[in-house]
Formats: structure tokens, C-alpha cells, sequence
């Protein structure tokens, strides 16, 4: 039996099946069957039961064949999921989590580092980047610690957490500047010129923001770290693609709207400026919005007739503190960053193979 965690043993998988070892095999590598090594024996193989039953019932054949035709994907993660609309973080409900963790525990939490403390003796970088907005100054972090990452030299736990915390140690440098080694949300509220007291919001909205459904950044930083590419390396793939990714198109939308509104409060409603999401509410029920702001709330969420999301509880929430425009933006790129580094870790631990067929349908040869 499965437990319940719906992975199976070979033995069980073939008696369900009926099927001899190689007919198991062929299922797994037409995608039919998801496989993953067994977390007590990596030399062993689970199978996912669901695909097992769907196969017994007829379920899975054509269809398969049909959504790998529409590029579609099935990825294995252990890092978050939603439970009746209520995200968690390996297990832990993470709007309890965001009211008393940092983005350094929740790193360790999405990471799986269990023991280890991987920000404990990081330093600050020298030739920090400090010119260009948040954006291109992580960008550039990134790009320059995955050019100088050598070969990969395998695939040992504690060298990979300690590498992808670098990662995001010298990303939140370059976002906030240099200074006094403290908690993340408490440089960047320092390179905002913020009031130390008001610091907690960061920590709140970037432990909100660490991760999320399955987007193309997700996929391109599992697809990058599954081909070999080091921790910063994978991540910076996700990021360039984070800009399609729903929540921070939603924000940049909120963003634009709540300032507009602020301006001129008869500023039209756009649709679907919020949605069911328990991220914003768990933002805001920390906040005392000013008049204004709260009313630009109350508009919002009058006319959806639900509470702000995250989208929009970023976008009054950074308004309020007057920080920069863009820092709605910056915050969910520094919070999913740090999700991202998880993804390329539980890729490269135990991540289901990422198949791709290149199908030619240019024209032929000596064609006009």
C-alpha cells in the first residue's frame, strides 16, 4: 500500500499492473507512469499510484499523447500546494508561517536544509553592483555568480544549500546596498530608508511571496538546474520569465492602478484587479492604511466583492510606506527567488526527468 503519500514500491506497481518489470519500464519512459527514486533508497524507483489506477481504469493513452502534443508538463515538488485556497510550504500553512518567520527560515523550510544553517558566516561582497534599479542589479548578481561557477562538481546537499544561500545572500546586497549583516527584510528596509518598526511588513510580504503555483519560472529554473547549471544559474532562468508569471503581472497591474487612483479617485476599475487569495488579507490585517489608501481598498474590493489579494495588499502596502514604485515588484522577485533556488534544489535532488522532443516542421530541403 502507498500510505497515502501516493508513491508505491516496483513490486506493488507490477501487481496492480499485472505486467512484467520491462512493460513497468515502458510506461515510465512514454510518460504514461511518473517514477522518482525512493527518498530511503535512491538506487530504487516509486511509482505514482494515481497513474497506476488511471492507466488500470483506461484512462491514460491517447491523452497523454494529445497533452505532450500541447507542450504540457508534469513536475514532481515537495515545496508548496494549496489546500482548500490555503498555500503551504512543505507541509507548513504559510500565512501562519509569515507571521513570526523570516525569509531566511523559510529559505531553510523550501530548501529542506533540515540542520544546517546556510546564512550563518555569508559576507557581504565587495564588488557589489550598485548601479541600475533593484532588477538589474540582482540580474546582474546572478548572471555574474553563474559565470563564475566552475563545472559541476555533483550533487552533495549541504554544498548546494550552501551555494544557492550565497546566491540569495549577494542578491538582497545588491538590492539594498552595503551594510550591517542583519536579517534580509531588515537591509532592505534600510536601503528603502525605511523606519526600523515598519521593517516587519518586508519580512511578511516576502515570506508570502517565496512561492507559488507552478509557473514557467518554476520551469525553466527546473529545466536549467536538471541540465546541470549551478544554483544561480538555474534561478536567473526562472527570473527572466518571472514577468509572465501571475502574480507579478497582477502586481505591476495593481501597482499602476492604486497609484492612478490616488491621484483621482474616480480612476475606472479594471477587471479582475482582485482575486480569492488569502495572501492579502494575511498583508494587510498588520497595516493601517491611510485614508486614502483604504478607500482605493474598499473600491477594489466593493466591486469584486472579496477581500484585496496579494497583488493588491502589495501595491497599497508599498504605497504606504512610500516606497518606489517598482518595490511592490522588487518584492515579489526577492521573495520568489528564494522559492526558485528551492525548485533548483529539489531538481537536482530528486526531480522527475524533464523530457522534451524537438519535432522538425520547417521546410524541406531545396523547398522554395
Amino acid at each position: 500500500m502507498d500510505g497515502g503519500t501516493g508513491w508505491i514500491g516496483r513490486g506493488e506497481a507490477l501487481a496492480r499492473l499485472g505486467v512484467k518489470t520491462q512493460t513497468l519500464y515502458a510506461y515510465v519512459s512514454r510518460g504514461r507512469i511518473t517514477a522518482r527514486p525512493d527518498p530511503a533508497d535512491p538506487r530504487r524507483s516509486q511509482y505514482a499510484s494515481t497513474d497506476i489506477e488511471r492507466l488500470i481504469r483506461g484512462e491514460i493513452g491517447p491523452a497523454v499523447e494529445k497533452a505532450a502534443a500541447r507542450g504540457e508538463a508534469e513536475l514532481l515538488s515537495s515545496l508548496s500546494t494549496e489546500i482548500d485556497g490555503r498555500p503551504y510550504y512543505r507541509g507548513r500553512d504559510a500565512l501562519a508561517l509569515a507571521e513570526t518567520a523570516t525569509l531566511e527560515e523559510t529559505a531553510r523550510l523550501l530548501w529542506a536544509a533540515g540542520g544546517i544553517q546556510p546564512f550563518v558566516d555569508l559576507r557581504p561582497r565587495v564588488d557589489l553592483f550598485t548601479a541600475g534599479t533593484i532588477r538589474s542589479r540582482v540580474f546582474a548578481t546572478l548572471a555574474r555568480r553563474a559565470g563564475e561557477a566552475g563545472p559541476r562538481a555533483g550533487d552533495d546537499p549541504a554544498e548546494m544549500i550552501a551555494e544557492a544561500a550565497a546566491a540569495l545572500n549577494e542578491a538582497v546586497d545588491a538590492a539594498s546596498g552595503p551594510g550591517p549583516r542583519s536579517h534580509f527584510h531588515q537591509r532592505l528596509a534600510r536601503g528603502w530608508k525605511m523606519i526600523e518598526r515598519d521593517a516587519h511588513l518586508l519580512r511578511r510580504a516576502l515570506v508570502l511571496c517565496a512561492d507559488g503555483r507552478m509557473s514557467a519560472a518554476a520551469l525553466a529554473t527546473r529545466t536549467a538546474a536538471s541540465g546541470g547549471a549551478c544554483m544561480a544559474g538555474a534561478a536567473l532562468a526562472g527570473l527572466t520569465t518571472l514577468g509572465t508569471a501571475e502574480l507579478m503581472r497582477r502586481t505591476q497591474a495593481a501597482t499602476a492602478f492604486v497609484v492612478a487612483a490616488r491621484r483621482d479617485p474616480q480612476t475606472p476599475l479594471e477587471d479582475g484587479l482582485s482575486v480569492v487569495d488569502p495572501r492579502g488579507p494575511a498583508l494587510l490585517s498588520v497595516l493601517a492604511l491611510p485614508p486614502d489608501l483604504e478607500a482605493v481598498r474598499r473600491r477594489v474590493e466593493d466591486a469584486a466583492g472579496r477581500p484585496a489579494d496579494l497583488a493588491l495588499a502589495l501595491a497599497l502596502t508599498t504605497r504606504a510606506l512610500d516606497l518606489p514604485r517598482e518595490a511592490a515588484a522588487d518584492l515579489v522577485m526577492l521573495g520568489r527567488l528564494t522559492g526558485l533556488l528551492g525548485h533548483a534544489l529539489d531538481q537536482r535532488r530528486s526531480g522527475s526527468p524533464i523530457r522534451a522532443r524537438l519535432r522538425y516542421v520547417g521546410p524541406r530541403p531545396g523547398d522554395d
